[in-house]
């Protein structure tokens, strides 16, 4: 277990790379880093667990016992906070969107991270493609067209207009 939560920490800290423009907060890597400590930290207890075990200790199996109750408890609270804070994480994220969609320019670092989050994701806009109405970008284009991410892959004469959103 340990070594997947490693994995998984290791895997977000890489692709943080890809959405560092959306993710400004520099605290966005807080939960990978908290990941990995647990790794540590659960194989240390499994260590202690089996060397508990192997030598037929009742106090190694207590502190064994009082250390997973402790993690048990932890993990219970960080499910409430995330709970809890689940609508102001959602509104952080989608204003920090907002502002890298309004950087757009279609030859800018950020155009090239909101094109490939658009194309991974399957996705047009914050919330959809009437997002990007409001843009500067598209009030300067002036052809009444999203950029060509927001295409659907399978639509192969997909132009981006607003006026065949069945493409998008």
């Amino acid at each position: 277990a340990a070594a997947g939560l490693s994995y998984v920490g290791g895997y977000v800290i890489n692709t943080y790379k890809s959405y560092d423009h959306f993710l400004q907060d520099k605290y966005a890597l807080l939960p990978a880093v908290i990941i990995i400590c647990v790794a540590v930290v659960m194989f240390i207890i499994g260590l202690i667990g089996c060397c508990a075990t192997f030598r037929e200790s009742r106090v190694g199996l207590g502190l064994f016992l009082a250390i997973i109750l402790v993690i048990f408890i932890a993990e219970v609270s960080a499910f409430v906070l995330g709970f809890v804070y689940r609508e102001k994480v959602k509104t952080d994220v989608q204003g920090t969107m907002r502002s890298v969609f309004e950087k757009y320019d279609g030859a800018n670092a950020e155009s090239t991270v909101v094109n490939y989050l658009q194309e991974q994701l399957r996705c047009c806009g914050v919330k959809n493609y009437s997002d990007w109405t409001t843009t500067q970008w598209f009030n300067s284009t002036g052809n009444n067209s999203v950029p060509l991410s927001c295409c659907r892959q399978e639509m192969k004469n997909c132009t981006g207009r607003l006026d065949q959103p069945q493409e998008l």
